[in-house]
């Protein structure tokens, strides 16, 4: 016997209740995203605590961890969203908002080990498509970062290659800088 699946709208997608871990909505289907591990976590927070501390006492931007963004079709939950000051959505009081319906201007994605390198540059590969600056894909297992530029061009970087950062962002690491926060 074969079950049907009803087909959802991104609409009816957001009206769902959340799940653990958290599900994207691509390409009208329903993913849901690994439960994070060590390496992961560990660098998914020193990733924000780098990025929010040179960006966001000078009001240029901000880092969001597992913030779900909907736009071009889809809602993803980039492991951390990067938006400049002047487009983090705000409610009247001048509060962040809960829903961000804009993509970010820097996503960055950490693959977890049973996580298919494919969809998670695809992912990112939709953000460029949708205006977003910068895209970085860290492979833990191989101590590499894999690079999407704005115009959808892909870089390779390893060891002590500098990592590009949208413009106006004092951010300096290198590939092996990064990995070195798994040493504790």
């Amino acid at each position: 016997m074969v079950a049907t699946v009803k087909s959802l709208t991104l609409e009816e997608f957001l009206q769902l209740p959340e799940t653990k871990p958290t599900s994207e909505f691509i390409n009208g289907a329903v993913i849901q995203k690994p439960m994070p591990q060590g390496e992961h976590s560990r660098l998914q927070w020193k990733l924000c605590e780098a990025i929010n501390q040179i960006a966001e006492p000078q009001k240029i931007a901000c880092a969001f961890p597992e913030l779900r963004c909907t736009f071009g079709g889809n809602a993803i939950v980039p492991d951390i969203s990067v938006f400049r000051w002047d487009r983090i959505p705000r409610q009247p009081s001048g509060r962040v908002a809960n829903r961000f319906d804009l993509h970010p201007d820097w996503a960055i994605e950490i693959l977890s080990p049973d996580q298919s390198q494919t969809k998670v540059l695809g992912n990112l590969l939709h953000c460029s498509q949708h205006g977003t600056e910068l895209g970085w894909l860290l492979d833990p297992a191989e101590a590499s970062i894999l690079v999407v530029f704005a115009d959808q061009r892909v870089q390779l970087l390893r060891a002590e290659r500098p990592l590009p950062v949208p413009n106006g962002i004092s951010l300096f690491l290198t590939v092996e800088q990064v990995f070195g926060w798994l040493s504790v």
